[in-house]
């Protein structure tokens, strides 16, 4: 079977790979996209039905084509899927779906590198894995399958229909664990929800969302600093957009735990954290209504003020009598869904590219290996990196950077100098 050539091969068609598809051909630069899927597949199949984009259509969009929906609004999956097939066309982007990239190994002796894929063998002068970080579900193996209790990871939740009557714990409380307790709480169900260390940006403020405050703050030009990369970010665009707000939550019946800790005969061990964790998401969203103020302030902005916002409802009964057990059978709770987040998956690149934990060794996107690129991982340049503008951005440093570089091989100069050898 022949090899096909080209100059570099992207490996993913989701929001990174038609970013990199859209700079690399600004640059003039050959390249092929390949998807094992469809374009988009993950805002098809990985998300569930009542999921909307945690930023605004204004805000969460590549800088030269809008949505369809209203600027304001928060676009559903599909919507967000059927954006990125538009762009693909609209850029002419060599995309190839139902092709898997199965192994990439540098050829010896000779620039460049094989690649093997479900449709035959290429040969490629640079690889951008633009698969993202968020590729293989983690759930941990805390409660064994023989608890009679069916377990999913929020990456297999659709709607509360699919799963069997009775209550529902939710582990995690970043934006999808509460983002699906409370459409599990709003269906009908009992729900418990494990709470653990988190953020909690308010939604608006003084008129404006939070992704034009953490913009103007320059927040999202921010760099990772040790710890802050692992934050976890309760934000939602459901309903209109609304703030996470937890004691709301228990006011509206959810029941709220401390991080889950262990499992023995039926019964979940629970952390005595609650109280510390919600203060903490707090003190997080009061100190950025503080530079919001601070902002206004200085400027001298037209903004309406909004002591409101400030209110901290009273502790519910299950923060201030908090469970430190609980009881899977007595509780009634027939379903746990795991909202713990993902792991990397990068074992098809065969190269010294990766550290021990698996994590993309890479500088601002470029690999630890010359020619291999990473795009699409949270806090790649800025804390913007892992939504859809940033990762555009990311994605023109990447192609800049692999233009570069040719230049480099390109240049052929007049007089080829050598050092004299010795006599």
């Amino acid at each position: 079977m022949s090899v096909e050539h080209v100059s570099v091969l992207v490996v993913g068609a989701g929001q990174a790979g038609i970013a990199a598809s859209e700079h690399l051909r600004g640059y003039g630069i050959d390249h092929v996209v390949l998807e094992r899927d469809r374009i988009a597949e993950r805002w098809r199949s990985g998300r569930w039905d009542s999921l909307v984009a945690n930023g605004p259509a204004w805000h969460d969009r590549f800088p030269n084509m809008e949505f369809a929906s209203a600027a304001d609004g928060f676009p559903g999956k599909e919507e967000v899927a059927d954006y990125f097939v538009a762009y693909a066309g609209k850029i002419a982007a060599p995309i190839r779906t139902g092709v898997e990239v199965q192994s990439v190994t540098r050829r010896a002796g000779r620039p460049g590198f094989r690649v093997e894929t479900s449709a035959g063998a290429y040969e490629a002068g640079s690889v951008i894995a633009a698969t993202g970080a968020f590729q293989t579900p983690v759930v941990p193996r805390l409660i064994p399958d023989t608890a009679g209790i069916l377990q999913i990871h929020s990456a297999a939740y659709r709607n509360p229909d699919q799963l069997p009557a009775g209550a529902v714990l939710v582990v995690g409380s970043g934006s999808s664990g509460a983002q699906i307790a409370q459409e599990l709480q709003e269906s009908g169900r009992q729900v418990y929800l494990s709470v653990g260390p988190h953020g909690r940006p308010p939604r608006w403020y003084r008129g404006q969302d939070f992704c034009w405050w953490l913009g103007v703050l320059n927040k999202w030009d921010a760099e990772v600093v040790p710890g802050v990369e692992h934050t976890t970010i309760a934000v939602s665009g459901a309903h209109g957009g609304r703030t996470v707000d937890f004691r709301r939550f228990a006011a509206d019946g959810i029941t709220l735990l401390g991080r889950t800790e262990a499992w023995h005969d039926g019964r979940i061990a629970l952390a005595p954290d609650l109280a510390r964790n919600l203060a903490k998401g707090d003190a997080d969203y009061l100190a950025l209504l503080d530079e919001a103020d601070a902002y206004v302030a200085r400027n001298g902005l037209d903004l309406p003020e909004e002591p409101a916002a400030r209110e901290i409802p009273p502790d519910p009964a299950c923060v201030r009598e908090p469970i430190r057990e609980l009881d899977l059978a007595a509780a009634g709770i027939t379903t746990v869904i795991w909202a713990t987040g993902y792991s990397s998956d990068f074992s098809w690149l065969k190269l010294d590219v990766v550290d021990a934990e698996g994590r993309p060794k890479h500088q601002r996107g470029v690999g630890a290996e010359p020619g291999i690129y990473f795009l699409g991982l949270p806090w790649q340049t800025r804390r913007g990196s892992s939504f859809i503008w940033g990762v555009w951005h990311d994605a023109r440093a990447v192609a800049d950077h692999i233009a570069r570089k040719r230049s480099y091989f390109a240049y052929r100069p007049a007089e080829l100098r050598l050092a004299p050898t010795a006599p």
